[in-house]
Formats: C-alpha cells, structure tokens, sequence
C-alpha cells in the first residue's frame, strides 16, 4: 500500500509538470474542428439540427481536449527525434516535450480519458463505442511501435481515415442511416490531407530517419498525391453537394495546384497555413447548405 501511494503521488508531481496551457498546446486546438466539427456535421447528417442525449454532450465534450490529448500526446511522445529537427514545434502547430515531461503528459491523458470513457461505454450504444475505439486505435497504430503507421509510406495516410470515423457516431447514437458517401468523401479527403500536411516535414523527416509517403515521393509527387485523394473526395461529394464538392476542389486541390507550381519546402510551409484553414472552409460551406435544409424541412 505504501508503494502504491508513493506511485501516486509521484504521478500527481509529474503532473503538476505541465501547466494547462502546455496541455493545450500538446492537444492543437485550432485542429479540434477534426474531431468535433465532424461529429457535429454528423449529427446534421442524421438529421438533426442538435440533441439532448446525455451521451451526445459527453461525446462533444470528449472530441475537445481529452481525445486531442490522446492523438497529439501520443505523437508528440512518439516524434522526439524529428520535433528536435522542426522549427514549427513548440509553439501552436505543436508542443516540444523536454525531459521528465513524458511521465507527466502521460498521466494527465489517462485522467482526461480513462473516466470519460467509461461514462460513455455507458451511454452510448455499444456500435458507437467500437467506432469511437476504434479511431482511438488507429491513431494510437499511427504513433506507437510496433505498428508506428507512420513510419510506413501509404498506411501513413490510410489510417487516418481515423479523422472520418466520428462522422457516423450521431447516426449511431440515434439510430439513423450510416452517412457511408460522406464517411468515404471525408476519408479520401483526410488521407489527401494527412500527405499534403507531411511535405513541410520531409526535410526534418529525413534527418531522423523516418520513412513516410512525403518522403518517398517528394515535394511534388506528393503533392500529385494529395490532389489526386482531394479529388476523389470532391467526386463522392458530388451526389451529396455539388457546391461542397466545388469548395474541396477549390481549397483543397486549389492548394496542392499550388505547390505542384512551386514545389519547395518552403512553399509547403507557406501553405500549411491554409491547410489548417480548409477544414473550417469548406466545412462552413457543407454546413450552411446542412443547416438552411434542416431549418426549413427540407433534408
């Protein structure tokens, strides 16, 4: 028992480590809107404009630190090596842990997780709750030996089809169709994203060692690459929006037509800024058309 109480207060020190405004950086805010504004054009999706479901606020609630916490912590612990080689870390694109700090990231991910997934194992219908484990698995596979999907070109990008997954978890929750067009548009735009988002970092890449797709193919292969997933993305929004097709192909193609013009790393880092805006982008333009047909009876 004296064990046991020394490990924990060992923890809580370790924890009070990092302030909240590390956590907050560790978990991207300005990239909750993958988590969150998915599963929120979801519920729009299944048609509703909001619910009152207990496990739907504890899932929002989820989507925002605690599950952020999970994806980025895992990937900041993971990447060491190639953050001490990016100059874009440690600021709002990403924490640069120092020492003795992993204990303490490490502890406050199962403080903010463990107990929020335990009321939702309660509250959610069991379908949902494999979905939502499930994407927490991939982006664990992503970061975390063996697996470390990031290390292997093409599964780097395929498994973040992870970022889709929430999609369906209102239709789930409410017992409503699966939006499968939209899970498979979303997917094929994150695996575009994911590779357009990794040319900034072949250079700090390389010098670590790490093999991924950007790596492999290049400024503009990849670039080629991502185009060639934004379309596929456009082309399955087609029956759903034309006009939300339209917009991935002007944000999103219209940033990788951009670096295939120039393809240098420093055009990619000019163009990561607008990377980070696209989802908001053509997310505001699918969800305005959601929104005015459910208003109006329509969808």
């Amino acid at each position: 028992m004296e064990g046991s109480g020394y490990s924990g207060k060992r923890v809580r020190a370790a924890q009070n480590r990092l302030t909240w405004r590390q956590l907050l950086l560790v978990s991207r805010p300005a990239l909750w809107i993958n988590t969150v504004g998915v599963a929120v054009t979801g519920l729009w999706l299944a048609g509703e404009l909001w619910s009152t479901r207990p496990g739907w606020w504890l899932l929002l609630l989820y989507l925002t630190l605690p599950y952020n916490l999970l994806i980025y912590g895992l990937n900041d612990l993971s990447d060491r090596a190639e953050d001490a080689h990016s100059a874009r870390k440690g600021g709002w694109q990403g924490a640069r842990l120092r020492g003795g700090e992993d204990a303490a990231l490490l502890g406050w991910m199962l403080l903010l997780n463990g107990p929020l997934l335990l009321a939702l194992a309660l509250l959610l219908p069991g379908s949902a709750l494999l979905v939502l484990l499930l994407s927490a698995l991939l982006f664990a596979g992503y970061s975390l030996p063996p697996l470390r999907f990031k290390a292997r070109p093409v599964l780097d990008g395929l498994s973040n089809v992870a970022y889709a997954l929430p999609l369906v978890l209102p239709a789930l929750l409410l017992g409503r169709p699966l939006p499968l067009l939209a899970l498979l548009a979303v997917s094929a735009y994150a695996v575009g994203k994911h590779a357009f988002d990794a040319v900034q970092d072949i250079a700090s890449d390389r010098a670590a060692g790490l093999h991924t797709t950007a790596t492999r193919l290049g400024v503009r292969g990849t670039a080629l690459y991502a185009l060639g997933w934004f379309t596929v993305a456009a082309a399955l929004l087609w029956p759903l929006s034309r006009l939300s097709a339209l917009a991935l192909l002007l944000v999103c193609g219209g940033m990788a037509a951009a670096l295939l013009r120039r393809p240098t790393l420093v055009q990619a880092g000019r163009l990561y800024r607008l990377s980070i805006l696209s989802p908001w982008l053509v997310g505001a333009v699918s969800g305005v058309q959601l929104v005015y047909l459910l208003v109006r009876g329509l969808y």
